[in-house]
């Protein structure tokens, strides 16, 4: 694929139609794939662990919570508790990590963006794309706690793409956005850690959000990423579907996120290079 020199902004600027956005980032497909393996390549080549990396923090953090939460507190959580961390671990950590990425995917490629023309949503995109490649490695792990525990799979699991896409076009719409405004107010960077740490925490991950009750227990069961963690759950270890009501809404909400978000990303796109 090669890139065309210069900066058409007002190209990019005023289309707000999202045929026009889809159809640029298929034809720079090969740029976006050439990003993705880039990345991977520069964050394992020299990692003693390799791809095991993907691995270690919701690793540890399961062990950690799991000591906590049957040793300290006996938590009931209705499944193996190891199960239950892992699984909303593995599923935040996809999440959090593309949009924290995506956060610098701008700002880091100053030199390329002020020189070339390409879609700058293929930046946010491969964040996306490199942390899904970590889920997956990641899910490895999930299979073998799944058969460890004699969990038996079900037809719900023919769910599962379903529940995955949901969760890439949400996370997509975000990266999208985070990208954008971390670009254009840079205190955004600041906060999105402390924004990912609570989020987490209000998130069914670690804890089941039904058990707080009240107004504060409902708005934890509306969280967005509260129900796609617990949709993975129920296909992979419940071997039930996904309450039909919140999982359509949260996958409308996905596609609005990643629908309004692409088409702001597209209408500040021509201010990029003067802001980096």
């Amino acid at each position: 694929m090669q890139l065309t020199p210069g900066d058409p902004a007002g190209r990019t600027a005023g289309h707000g139609v999202l045929g026009v956005a889809v159809t640029d980032v298929l034809a720079y497909r090969e740029l976006l794939a050439t990003l993705v393996r880039r990345e991977l390549t520069l964050r394992y080549r020299y990692a003693p662990l390799g791809v095991a990396w993907a691995l270690l923090m919701p690793l540890l953090t399961t062990v950690i919570f799991s000591v906590v939460f049957t040793r300290v507190v006996d938590l009931e959580v209705g499944i193996a508790y190891p199960l239950f961390a892992y699984s909303g671990l593995l599923v935040w950590y996809f999440s959090a990590t593309a949009i924290r990425n995506a956060s610098t995917s701008l700002s880091s490629q100053a030199s390329l963006i002020t020189k070339v023309y390409f879609p700058r949503e293929l930046l946010p995109f491969s964040s996306v794309l490199t942390a899904f490649a970590d889920f997956l490695v990641g899910g490895l792990f999930l299979v073998a706690l799944l058969i460890g525990y004699g969990v038996r799979p079900t037809w719900a699991l023919l769910v599962l793409p379903l529940v995955i896409g949901v969760q890439c076009v949400f996370t997509a719409g975000l990266a999208l956005l985070v990208s954008m405004g971390s670009l254009l107010y840079r205190d955004l960077r600041h906060l999105l850690e402390v924004v990912l740490t609570l989020w987490m925490y209000a998130t069914a991950v670690l804890y089941p959000v039904d058990r707080i009750g009240g107004p504060i227990g409902a708005l934890l069961e509306a969280n967005p990423m509260t129900v796609i963690v617990e949709s993975y759950r129920d296909v992979l270890i419940r071997g039930r579907l996904p309450a039909p009501i919140p999982f359509t809404l949260v996958a409308l909400l996905a596609c609005g996120t990643l629908a309004g978000g692409w088409m702001l990303f597209r209408r500040e796109e021509g201010s990029f290079a003067e802001r980096i």
